[in-house]
């Protein structure tokens, strides 16, 4: 199955702009085989495919990687398995995270996971919701399966003031953020019609 995994990714990341190294896609491979051996248990990600994990999960979630400088720091809000963060902290070793993720039993598999990648130096868990917390000390703020998402959005907006947003979602999420009059680009994923990383400076508000 991991082979199927790498090929996957090896086949498609041109699509996303990308030139991984062999060793780098092998990380990822590392990181897929831990999400997989509990997702059944924890319910990570849907149900799928090796070549969708790797398409979907995976590549989209590096095309944050052209948004975010070197030495670039980021919370993920959310982080479920560790989605978006894991896989650019993975092939970027100047960046560095904070994930968010206030349910115990996936923080738990966060902790173990950040732990086995190696990942403990650049990374640093807050099992916590993010209301309940101030906004950690980072440029970038990046969300991609909060749960509620649309509806938490007024209170991430004001909670995240003074960075960049990396936010992934599809039309209900572009019509909230319209709907809160914040300026955004997006791009569009590539293989999708209706997935989308906005992409927004949030002021002082």
């Amino acid at each position: 199955m991991e082979e199927k995994f790498i090929e996957a990714v090896g086949r498609n990341q041109h699509r996303f702009g990308l030139a991984l190294e062999p060793s780098q896609i092998e990380k990822l491979a590392g990181y897929c085989r831990l999400v997989r051996q509990q997702n059944d248990l924890l319910h990570l990600v849907a149900p799928c495919s090796e070549e969708e994990f790797a398409v979907r999960h995976i590549l989209e979630s590096l095309t944050l990687l052209e948004y975010l400088p070197a030495g670039a720091a980021f919370a993920d809000v959310g982080s479920g398995a560790g989605l978006p963060a894991l896989p650019c902290l993975l092939v970027r070793e100047d960046l560095t995270g904070v994930l968010i993720e206030s349910k115990l039993k996936k923080g738990r598999f966060l902790e173990e996971t950040i732990s086995g990648l190696g990942l403990g130096g650049r990374v640093r868990l807050i099992n916590r919701q993010f209301e309940e917390i101030s906004r950690p000390e980072v440029g970038f703020v990046t969300c991609r399966a909060l749960d509620k998402f649309t509806q938490k959005l007024p209170r991430l907006l004001k909670w995240s003031k003074k960075s960049v947003l990396l936010f992934f979602g599809g039309n209900a999420l572009r019509a909230e953020l319209e709907k809160n009059r914040l300026k955004f680009g997006e791009k569009l994923m590539p293989m999708s019609e209706q997935r989308f990383l906005f992409i927004a400076e949030n002021r002082a508000r």
